[in-house]
């Protein structure tokens, strides 16, 4: 969850390199408390409601360190011309991990009451599935996308297995999108597996694998090589409904594809592999392919995300400010995460020259298309 670089950018600021290093304590221990609480949830009430908050904590935790890690990035590109109040030193930023951290601990600490252990999980980068309370889970001008999406699923009930991109430029709302599939009650009526794996720019097929078995079966792997996890994944998967989620996937390596689908051959009618990813080839290796391409928002709707992060209705609706906004959000060419990320930097300042300075800042200069800050 925290690169090198990311730990580099904030050092010796308010939001410090030992408040990072806490977080990720804690992060760490969580999740190997996790992997234990996934096996015994099943006939305990209270390890299944300790492990939904534990999700909803973890979740905020890492949001909040992509919000932060993306201010650091567009501080780096703009040093020399971004007000102060875009520094790192935001202190509502510190105060929300802080309280992030203390919720993870204080449910740590509840371990012994609920007889869990740490479960070593190795550097598998596996993590519970997204909670269908995400903060983030409100969306704007997707109704479409979300019908048309519907649509492409169920159509696919009579295929043995198929395979559906989500094809966009970061920022545009893939994953988001993807969320509400998977935490879509009509939509999973009848699936019997489903996991949610990140994987990311590296795509390692053995990896990604072990990730895919903890995701159905309770965050435990067995096995390490190739062969036994392959084998294991398919008798996993046979005969059964699933519905696996692989986020932000950037390999169009077919050799490395065609390996790592075949034990998904074999499951029920309407399975379904879900992508997403930047890259239109990625996933084509298969006979039942479909990609489904994620346009940027109106102005309008990245207009209503800028200005509800900015509270900008809270103000006094200056006319003014709202014209610099409506130029900034332009600018954001659709985005509905750069409007979102804009937006909480400019929260609470509501003064013209604040935000002409963004509009006029080398922050625009830098392409976001291939940009690897936002998934």
């Amino acid at each position: 969850l925290i690169s090198s670089e990311f730990v580099n950018l904030v050092v010796g600021k308010k939001l410090n390199k030992k408040l990072i290093d806490r977080l990720k304590t804690a992060i760490l221990a969580a999740k190997a408390l996790a992997a234990d609480a996934e096996q015994k949830q099943f006939g305990n009430e209270l390890v299944r409601e300790w492990l939904d908050t534990l999700r909803d904590a973890l979740y905020t935790a890492d949001d909040l360190l992509d919000r932060v890690f993306t201010k650091a990035q567009i501080r780096s590109k703009v040093r020399p011309r971004l007000p102060s109040f875009l520094h790192l030193s935001d202190r509502k930023m510190v105060t929300k991990i802080e309280e992030v951290i203390e919720r993870i601990e204080d449910l740590e600490r509840r371990k012994d009451i609920l007889g869990l252990r740490v479960v070593q999980t190795g550097s598998s980068s596996w993590r519970p599935p997204p909670s269908s309370s995400l903060e983030r889970g409100t969306m704007y001008g997707r109704d479409d996308d979300q019908q048309a999406l519907m649509k492409m699923l169920n159509d696919n009930n009579d295929h043995q297995l198929s395979v559906i991109s989500i094809v966009g430029m970061g920022g545009v709302g893939k994953t988001t999108l993807a969320q509400w599939l998977y935490n879509n009650e009509d939509l999973m009526k009848g699936v019997d597996l489903k996991a949610w794996i990140c994987v990311s720019e590296n795509f390692d097929v053995v990896e990604t694998t072990k990730n895919v078995i903890k995701g159905i079966n309770a965050g435990v792997c067995r096995h390490d090589g190739f062969d036994l996890l392959q084998r294991d994944l398919k008798k996993s998967l046979s005969g059964k409904k699933f519905f696996i989620v692989l986020d932000d996937v950037w390999s169009e390596d077919n050799d490395m594809w065609r390996s790592f689908i075949t034990p998904f051959q074999d499951g029920r009618k309407g399975s379904t592999v879900l992508l997403t990813t930047r890259k239109e080839n990625v996933g084509m290796i298969v006979q039942n392919y479909k990609s489904y391409f994620l346009n940027g928002l109106s102005d309008d709707y990245c207009w209503t995300i800028f200005a509800d992060n900015a509270f900008f209705h809270k103000s006094d609706g200056n006319s003014e400010l709202e014209g610099i906004g409506r130029k900034i959000v332009k600018r954001c060419d659709g985005l509905p995460l750069a409007a979102e990320t804009l937006g909480c930097l400019l929260r609470s300042k509501h003064g013209v020259s604040q935000w002409n300075k963004i509009l006029s800042s080398e922050i625009w200069e830098f392409p976001i298309t291939d940009s690897k800050i936002v998934p």
